[in-house]
């Protein structure tokens, strides 16, 4: 199955406003990170529901664009919001439909780690990128989470796992300079007691902390020279 297809599958079943629900625990720190100004303009790869836009529109941004490769969760996003100021369109990670230095921020919330090609990518991210711009990737199936790695066997998509040092290594290759990567971690979701594991999905305590407290989301930001 395509990464269009899986999540054209998942924007249909409703997977998306689930997506966005669990994700913005961390996802709301990434997004107060980033500096962005009135007048900026932004793109979010990967958009989903267009919730990290969504949230970047209420502090003043001139444009946001929000791509996704699956034409399903673009409709999705923009049934989602009435906002003239943001917009919605399919399209692949490796071929970016934005001049060159025409882009204030890029942003991906949990959607790197689907591109076909991480390092065409990057180069594309870099190209779009103005002097001076950010990129702001955070993902939480990352090497270093090891129990977020049986999640490639739940979907058809192969999935990228690098580990934080070559997240930089690779982000360096592109052109762009690494100014912080840090890992954010999840601290709303609860975690019961030792006594109530195992449970459903996790065999004992230890190993939810780690997952949500210990590693929660890994971001790495880059800087267009």
């Amino acid at each position: 199955m395509s990464v269009r297809e899986e999540f054209d599958e998942w924007a249909t079943t409703g997977k998306d406003r689930g997506m966005e629900d669990r994700h913005w625990h961390t996802a709301k720190h990434v997004l107060a990170r980033m500096p962005v100004d009135p007048g900026d303009v932004v793109v979010d790869l990967g958009t989903g529901s267009g919730y990290a836009l969504r949230a970047l529109a209420e502090r003043g941004i001139d444009r946001g664009y929000g791509l996704d490769g699956a034409p399903e969760m673009a409709r999705n996003a923009r049934s989602y919001s009435e906002d003239d100021r943001i917009g919605f369109l399919v399209g692949d990670f490796d071929s970016l439909p934005f001049a060159d230095d025409s882009v204030d921020h890029v942003v991906s919330m949990e959607a790197f780690y689907y591109a076909a090609d991480p390092h065409t990518t990057l180069s594309e991210i870099r190209r779009i990128l103005r002097p001076g711009g950010t990129w702001y990737c955070a993902v939480n199936y990352f090497a270093e989470s090891e129990h977020t790695h049986e999640w490639q066997a739940s979907i058809d998509v192969e999935m990228t796992l690098w580990d934080r040092s070559q997240y930089r290594e690779a982000f360096r290759e592109a052109g762009l300079h690494v100014a912080a990567q840090d890992t954010i971690p999840d601290r709303e979701i609860e975690i019961p007691s030792a006594e109530a594991f195992p449970t459903e999905d996790w065999e004992s305590r230890e190993a939810m902390v780690d997952r949500y407290r210990t590693w929660g989301t890994l971001l790495t930001v880059g800087v267009a020279p």
